[in-house]
């Protein structure tokens, strides 16, 4: 069954990763739900990374030429410098507070449901009253803008609030389409997530033990297949129909979460 709960958990991770309902939560509430025992944070840690290598799979060509075209391409660098300067806030934010969210926030699920929920109720608000949309491009996206997406990035330290959810609902008030803030998010979780999977390894390192690695090989083949299958589906989705479905599936999972929490179940 461990094997079972691996897969579960894998498919799990691949496929909330990239939409704005917050993997880490799903995560953490349906380990403790099935009983999954995961010490130091191990097979989480490591199965984020086939969620990574989905996305960078994805926009594979676009990385090649970015990496081709460093030395003389003018657009290639600012790709890089765009994503550069959105990161940073991010990284800072995570360095200072990390571990208060990790031994704190990480073991409240109502800091989880009201993250849910307030989550939820801001992009409700964000599709009906956002500014209008003058950014088309995510590969173009002006480098103040960038920034300001960076900034909207720091919130998803708090378990529930989701990193893709808080990007998006930032580019949208950065003044880019519902379709763009999207891929922005992808673009902005390649370096985001290989630096938070390159800190969680450091501290976790020692924890690595073999007769984990089956385990944490299934939760990363079905992390990466997951994601795969995702994100190109969902970019279409939300260019269609917006990201109302979302937010509402966030409101009624955080009411559900404190119902559980209020029968004793979590």
């Amino acid at each position: 069954m461990t094997y079972v709960f691996a897969a579960l958990l894998g498919l799990l991770q691949g496929v909330t990763e990239f939409l704005p309902i917050s993997s880490t939560a799903h995560l953490l509430i349906a380990s403790q739900a099935i009983g999954f025992s995961d010490p130091g944070g191990v097979f989480t840690v490591m199965i984020q990374l086939g969620s990574i290598f989905a996305v960078m799979w994805l926009y594979r060509a676009k990385l090649i030429a970015v990496v081709r075209g460093l030395p003389s391409d003018p657009d290639a660098r600012r790709f890089v410098v765009m994503l550069v300067v959105a990161v940073i806030p991010a990284l800072v934010a995570g360095a200072l507070l990390a571990g208060f969210v990790k031994s704190v926030l990480y073991e409240s699920p109502r800091v989880i449901a009201w993250a849910f929920i307030i989550g939820g109720v801001v992009m409700l608000l964000v599709e009906r009253r956002r500014p209008r949309p003058v950014i088309g491009d995510a590969e173009r996206t002006p480098t103040p803008r960038a920034f300001g997406v960076g900034l909207f990035q720091m919130l998803a330290l708090i378990p529930g609030v989701s990193r893709s959810g808080s990007t998006i609902v930032g580019g949208m008030l950065m003044g880019l389409d519902r379709a763009t803030a999207a891929e922005f998010s992808f673009f902005l979780a390649m370096p985001t997530m290989a630096a938070a999977f390159a800190h969680d390894l450091l501290e976790v390192r020692h924890q690595l033990t073999t007769d984990r690695a089956i385990e944490i090989a299934i939760g990363f083949v079905m992390a990466f297949l997951a994601s795969l299958a995702v994100v190109r589906p969902f970019l279409r989705f939300v260019a269609r129909s917006g990201f109302a479905p979302f937010a509402w599936y966030r409101i009624l999972a955080g009411v559900a979460i404190f119902a559980a929490v209020a029968a004793g179940l979590l």
